[in-house]
């Protein structure tokens, strides 16, 4: 595989790593030891594919069964209601509903985590209020900082996710009711569960049987995550009747696929050989985590995934490794470079069996340390500008270290581009100057002074990054919208009060960038015209684990 072709895959997918196909295309026909999509690798069994293609013919020849006939196996099979169920074509086209219908104007979520979770309210005017994970804190969410986060803030909607995406971050069960039940007064809570059944901290984890007795709370939960499927595309969600219906009768009535179909029928008759996987997967992911936690200078973060958050040593560059693992061992990993709240600095590495795991430590070391161990790959040169799509709004909250800065918006369109992507002269992040991952004081730029606005307001102590989506283009006939004053990040206008009401759909919220601000310009041109924007069951059925969480430990 050639290194211009890498580079190409990665560039023209700046929020997502390369599909299988696309890369194996670049090569012999033959993908590479994948290490970046987090799949069950132990499920379906041999024996369950074989019979899959034996009836390939007919599974793609014909039309599936309604939507409604293939929830109601699930839900025989999960011993859930099917009217608090509603499934999808994967947990995205869920995510997508909620935003088009549950969203009014504003959602908050930790990051870094779930891309769509951040990217899907973008698109549709929504503000994004982005609650930063500390790096000093090992990432983990502390709920009563998140709360306090969301009032100060008057955030509509809140997510979680248990656990989280890419750092694998688990609040146990107990905790997470609690906080349900102190934003009740929220439009909705989402608690995405995707990958809920690899965890092992607690037997019952799940919060689905909370979520259909309580107004305003869903749950999603994953299919092609947990089977090892992803291919297939399908997911589902929880909830109180009313909130499930409301998003099972926007869905059309043939969303799901005949492969989908076969396997949700054809589940019943392996539950045993499921439980397996689970419990070889947790088994993998603390033989893998010991083996990477033996690399100087990498440091390894619990997970409850069936993936590994993992920080390079002091002077490594996650694109640099990521395309010599590539290119020079046939490894794909995740860098998360263009993760929101992450950094090139941190891979995330998918549970895999023990073989493919000493393959991994090995090309690592090559990578890293060459022929000795403590000598990093080096950085990439000062004014190289080669990410996989790392923004420049990244990279001033990885500088900050989530405390945030005045003036955001103004700094994101500070300098001009140079060829592909945008360059930011920015300080050394947090993570560069730390050799063990306790905090380090840290040199942060100022930013420009700017007029106080008229009624100062105090600042919370977690300043959010604040993202709206693209500024619809309006016809060249019609007149322009009237110019908005700029004002300090953070700071509200001194105006009339804002309308009730959600914000149109594709209208940026108010005083928030748009998502071309927050993702970064990804062509030479791609920083002009951009500024602020303008105001405008599974309980046990036989051998079967129980989605709740039932028989998860071990």
């Amino acid at each position: 595989m050639a290194d211009s072709n890498v580079t190409s895959l990665f560039r023209s997918t700046a929020a997502h790593s390369p599909s299988m196909a696309a890369l194996a295309r670049e090569s012999d026909g033959t993908g590479p030891v994948d290490f970046c999509i987090p799949c069950n690798p132990y499920f379906p069994t041999p024996a369950m594919f074989d019979e899959m293609a034996a009836r390939l013919r007919e599974i793609i020849t014909y039309y599936p069964s309604s939507a409604d006939t293939i929830t109601a196996e699930l839900c025989n099979l999960l011993q859930l209601p099917p009217q608090c169920v509603a499934m999808g074509n994967g947990s995205t086209e869920l995510i997508t509903w909620i935003d088009h219908l549950m969203v009014r104007e504003s959602l908050a979520i930790p990051v870094p985590t779930f891309g769509r979770w951040t990217d899907q309210p973008m698109e549709t005017g929504k503000r994004v209020d982005m609650f930063p994970l500390q790096e000093s804190n090992g990432f983990v969410l502390d709920l009563a900082q998140y709360a306090e986060f969301i009032r100060k803030r008057n955030t509509k909607v809140a997510v979680i996710c248990n656990p989280n995406n890419p750092d694998g971050g688990f609040i146990h069960k107990q905790a997470l009711v609690q906080f349900m039940d102190a934003m009740a007064d929220l439009d909705l809570i989402v608690i995405d569960e995707s990958f809920l059944e690899f965890a092992d901290a607690e037997v019952e984890p799940s919060v689905v049987q909370e979520a259909m007795i309580r107004p305003n709370v869903v749950v999603l939960r994953s299919l092609g995550k947990n089977f090892g499927l992803h291919g297939i595309r399908f997911g589902y969600l929880v909830a109180n009747p009313a909130l499930a219906g409301r998003i099972r009768t926007m869905l059309p009535k043939w969303n799901l696929n005949a492969f989908a179909e076969h396997v949700v029928f054809i589940l019943k008759e392996h539950g045993a050989e499921y439980a397996q996987s689970l419990q070889q997967v947790r088994r993998d992911r603390l033989d893998m985590a010991s083996h990477l936690s033996a690399l100087p200078g990498l440091t390894v973060y619990p997970s409850q995934g069936n993936f590994l958050f993992v920080r390079l040593p002091v002077g490594a560059e996650g694109t640099v490794v990521r395309d010599r693992m590539l290119t020079e061992h046939r490894i794909l990993v995740r860098e998360c470079g263009n993760k929101i709240g992450s950094s090139s600095r941190f891979l995330r590495l998918v549970v895999r069996p023990q073989t493919d795991v000493r393959r991994l430590v090995s090309g690592m070391e090559q990578v890293l340390y060459g022929t000795r161990r403590g000598a990093a790959v080096p950085e990439l040169g000062t004014g190289t500008n080669y990410s996989s799509g790392t923004a420049a709004v990244d990279r001033l909250v990885g500088a900050t270290n989530g405390a945030g800065m005045q003036n955001l918006a103004a700094q994101a369109l500070g300098t001009g581009t140079s060829g592909v992507g945008m360059q930011m002269p920015m300080p050394v992040p947090a993570a560069a100057q730390m050799q063990q991952p306790q905090p380090v004081p840290m040199q942060v730029p100022q930013p420009q002074p700017v007029p106080p606005p008229q009624q100062p307001q105090p600042q919370p102590q977690f300043e959010p990054m604040v993202a709206a989506a693209q500024v619809q283009q309006m016809p060249m006939q019609q007149a322009p919208p009237p110019q908005m004053p700029q004002q300090p990040y953070g700071v509200p206008a001194p105006a009339p009060m804002p309308p009730q009401g959600p914000t149109p759909t594709g209208v940026p919220a108010r005083n928030g960038l748009t998502a071309a601000q927050v993702r970064g310009a990804t062509s030479p041109n791609g920083m002009q015209n951009l500024a602020p924007a303008p105001a405008t069951g599974w309980p046990n059925a036989q051998s079967w684990p129980n989605a709740a969480g039932m028989g998860q430990a071990g």
